[in-house]
C-alpha cells in the first residue's frame, strides 16, 4: 500500500497557517505603520443643495452582470481551518440577506481533502443567491495548478467568478512561501480562455500598478481588484510568523517591506486611467465614506476584508450591525453629494490633495 503518512501532516501545515492568517490581523497590530491608503487626500465636494430624499436614495449596482443592493463586496479572507467555517458561514449569511458580493479565501487547500473543502462551500450553503467568488493565487499557477484543478475550486462554492491574486510580497516573506511567478501572466490568459465564469485578477494589498494592469487588460481578464497598500501588512503578517519559526531572515524582510506597495487610492486613480476595464477597490477601506470616495474614483466597485473578519469573528449581530453601519455612511455620503444613485455618485466632483495628488499628477 502507498505510504499516505505525509497527508494528515500536510493538512494540519495547512489549517495551521490559515488559522494564523485569521488569528494574526484579529489579535496583533499588523496594520500600515508608515503608509496610508491616501483616501484621506480624496475630498468629495459638499452639496448644500442636493434635492433628493434619503429615502429614495437608490444603493444598487450591477458587477459583471449581477446585480447587488451595493457596491460593496466582502473581499477574500479565508478557509481552510475549522474556525474559518464559523466566520465563512457568517459571512454568507450576510451576503444572502444583504445582496452583497463575497470573496472566498485561496482555496487550494480545498483541493487536500473533503474536510477543508468544507470550510468553503459553508460560504454557498448560507448564500445560495449571492455572488460568491473563488480564489486560486497566481504562485499556485506558476507551480502547476491545472484548469480541471481551476474548474474544481470554482465548484466547490458554485462560484460566480473565479479570482487569481497576486501575492509576491507575501510569498517572499512567508516562512513557507513560494515566490516564484514567471509565466503567471500566460496561466491567467490561459485560465480566462479555459473558464465559464469572469477571471478576476487582484492584489492582497500592495497595489496593482497602470503597467501591470495594462497586461492584464490584454491577457482578457473581466476586473481587477487594486487591492493597495494602506491596511493590512501581509508582510508583517508573515514577519510575525517568521518570527514564531525563528526564521530571521523572513523575519527582517518583513520588517524592511512591512509597508511596501501603492496606496489604495493611487493604484485606483493610475489604473482607471490606464484601463477600461471593471474596478474594484480595496485595501483598508473601513467605512462607507471611504467606499464612496473610491466609487467616484472609477471603481464599480469596493470591498473590505479586516473590518468584516473582525465583526464576523465576533458574533453574527456584530457583523450585521457594521454592515447596517457601513451602507449607512454611504448612503449619507450619497446624500450630502447630491447623488441618488450609485451612477450620479460615480460622476460627483471631487478634490485630490497632497501627496496623492503630487503623485498621480506626475503621471
Amino acid at each position: 500500500m502507498p505510504d499516505t503518512s505525509e497527508v494528515p501532516s500536510d493538512i494540519e501545515v495547512i489549517k495551521q497557517r490559515k488559522k494564523d492568517g485569521i488569528e494574526i490581523p484579529l489579535n496583533k497590530d499588523v496594520q500600515a505603520r508608515a503608509t496610508s491608503t491616501y483616501l484621506e487626500y480624496v475630498k468629495l465636494v459638499h452639496n448644500a443643495l442636493p434635492e433628493i430624499d434619503y429615502d429614495d436614495i437608490d444603493l444598487s449596482t450591477t458587477f459583471l452582470g449581477h446585480r447587488f443592493s451595493a457596491p460593496l463586496i466582502i473581499d477574500s479572507m479565508t478557509g481552510g481551518t475549522d474556525e474559518a467555517t464559523v466566520i465563512n458561514g457568517r459571512l454568507g449569511e450576510l451576503a444572502q440577506k444583504y445582496g452583497l458580493g463575497m470573496g472566498l479565501g485561496s482555496q487550494r487547500a480545498g483541493l487536500k481533502s473533503e474536510e477543508l473543502a468544507a470550510t468553503y462551500s459553508i460560504a454557498r450553503k448560507n448564500a445560495p443567491g449571492a455572488f460568491l467568488i473563488a480564489n486560486i493565487g497566481g504562485a499556485q499557477l506558476a507551480k502547476g495548478l491545472t484548469i480541471d484543478e481551476a474548474r474544481k475550486i470554482v465548484k466547490m462554492i458554485g462560484a460566480n467568478a473565479l479570482v487569481v491574486h497576486l501575492n509576491p510580497l507575501q510569498e517572499l516573506v512567508q516562512p513557507e512561501g513560494e515566490p516564484r511567478y514567471r509565466g503567471v501572466l500566460d496561466k491567467i490568459s490561459e485560465l480566462v480562455k479555459s473558464m465559464d465564469v469572469p477571471v478576476i485578477v487582484k492584489e492582497v494589498g500592495a497595489g496593482i500598478s497602470r503597467e501591470a494592469a495594462i497586461r492584464l487588460e490584454m491577457a482578457g481578464v473581466s476586473a481587477i481588484n487594486v487591492a493597495g497598500a494602506g491596511g493590512t501588512s501581509w508582510a508583517g503578517v508573515e514577519k510575525l510568523r517568521a518570527d514564531m519559526v525563528k526564521d530571521r531572515a523572513k523575519a527582517r524582510l518583513g520588517e524592511v517591506f512591512w509597508d511596501w506597495g501603492i496606496p489604495t487610492a493611487a493604484s485606483l486613480v493610475q489604473v482607471r486611467r490606464a484601463v477600461k476595464l471593471p474596478l474594484i477597490a480595496s485595501g483598508g477601506l473601513r467605512n462607507g465614506l471611504e467606499v464612496a470616495k473610491c466609487v467616484a474614483l472609477g471603481a464599480s466597485m469596493a470591498a473590505m476584508a479586516y473590518p468584516f473578519l473582525k465583526a464576523a469573528a465576533k458574533s453574527k449581530e456584530s457583523l450585521f450591525e457594521f454592515a447596517d453601519t457601513v451602507l449607512a455612511e454611504l448612503k449619507s455620503t450619497m446624500f450630502l453629494v447630491g447623488a441618488q444613485n450609485v451612477r450620479s455618485l460615480a460622476s460627483s466632483r471631487y478634490i485630490l490633495t497632497g501627496p496623492l495628488a503630487e503623485e498621480v499628477g506626475r503621471g
